[in-house]
């Protein structure tokens, strides 16, 4: 496909959206904008886009396609700065947020002057953040929201959804409000949650300093996730603050119910409630992405000796095989530590495997 593309905001998802169309329609232009100037020269300069403006309205007026990639309490700015332009009549604007409803009502300045605004919501994400940690495959597999309102043709999803083929994503359509309510669900509710864990441990650690200690193996594992942006997550809080408060009562029910079960030591029953989780847990798709970004980690059982560390990573870039983080769990009892090694794809922890048990006769498995 030919055209003019504008991609606003060159951080990670930016990026990597405009490095997936540049692959897929070579003949298309990609501009970027970025508040951050140095991130639109590294940007250029990665040629992860063809051209830098200084200026929202300099790449604007001339667009087959703008897409908002910015965080969520930003887009409005935004929105507001391009409904006031005059803007081809059969461009294309969406944005890639987080939480869709309010987003779309924002919009509303787009449709009465026959402006298609698709709102979007690539589910992917990463460690790494900026220009420099794009990548084409982020989107690989992972779902693909697109939340159009009722007067939006199909064939303008159609188009946009050609636009950005070369994500590989699974493209999904709901309403806005199904997206914040799923969103809430899989992803925001667990960021709290995460969060909150996090948040009683610290305090009860102040009258128990071996917590933080014992705390550095899986209860890192199972808390990851609130290791996330406070500022990214305060806003997104507020803009689905109506599921969200709805969940926490539900949340409140729940536990209140396992309080009981433990009062009245309902054995059968707590046995139960752990049972279902399990079975709910463990059916639940592997290998598809989900709403919160996977860790892909791979443990290495590791002989206490001199270099090992950097012997296993010495295989792993002869192999280039890229880690996005690695860690010693501290909380083993026998001889042999294990070496938590993060990936960015499911295919580069494979790759690691394979490499490691060639070379050495240490044990690894990876988290399920």
């Amino acid at each position: 496909m030919r055209g003019r593309v504008f991609v606003i905001g060159l951080g990670l998802i930016g990026g990597s959206l405009a490095l997936c169309i540049k692959k897929e329609h070579n003949e298309a232009v990609i501009i970027g904008f970025d508040v951050n100037s140095e991130q639109a020269r590294l940007a250029k300069m990665l040629g992860v886009i063809d051209e830098a403006v200084e200026t929202i309205p300099d790449a604007a007026l001339d667009a087959d396609l703008i897409i908002i990639s910015v965080p969520v309490n930003e887009t409005y700015a935004i929105i507001q700065l391009l409904s006031n332009l005059p803007l081809k009549p059969n461009v294309i604007i969406s944005d890639t947020g987080s939480t869709k409803q309010k987003i779309v009502q924002a919009a509303e300045s787009f449709k009465q002057k026959g402006i298609t605004f698709i709102g979007g919501h690539p589910m992917a994400g990463s460690h790494k953040s900026g220009i420099t940690a794009a990548k084409e495959i982020l989107f690989e597999n992972a779902f693909y929201l697109f939340t159009p309102e009722q007067h939006i043709v199909p064939a303008k999803v159609d188009l946009l959804k050609q636009w950005l083929v070369g994500t590989n994503a699974k493209f999904l359509t709901v309403t806005p409000e199904t997206h914040d309510y799923l969103t809430g669900v899989v992803s925001h509710f667990p960021h709290i949650i995460a969060a909150s864990i996090v948040q009683q441990t610290e305090k009860l650690s102040k009258s128990e300093s071996l917590i933080p200690r014992l705390a550095a193996g899986g209860f890192r594992d199972i808390t990851r996730i609130a290791s996330s942006s406070p500022k990214m997550w305060k806003d997104i809080l507020l803009q689905n603050k109506e599921n969200l408060i709805g969940l926490l009562d539900q949340w409140q029910v729940e536990m209140d119910r396992v309080k009981q079960l433990l009062i009245e030591e309902q054995a059968d029953e707590i046995f139960d409630y752990f049972y279902q989780a399990k079975l709910f847990r463990d059916g639940l798709p592997v290998k598809e992405k989900g709403a919160i970004p996977a860790f892909y980690d791979l443990y290495v059982d590791l002989p206490d000796y001199p270099g090992v560390i950097s012997e296993i990573t010495g295989y792993l870039a002869k192999e280039r095989i890229s880690i996005t983080n690695i860690r010693i769990l501290e909380t083993r009892e026998d001889i042999n530590g294990v070496c938590v090694i993060s990936f960015q794809t499911e295919h580069d922890r494979i790759r690691a495997e394979q490499c490691i048990m060639s070379h050495t006769n240490f044990a690894t498995s990876i988290g399920i």
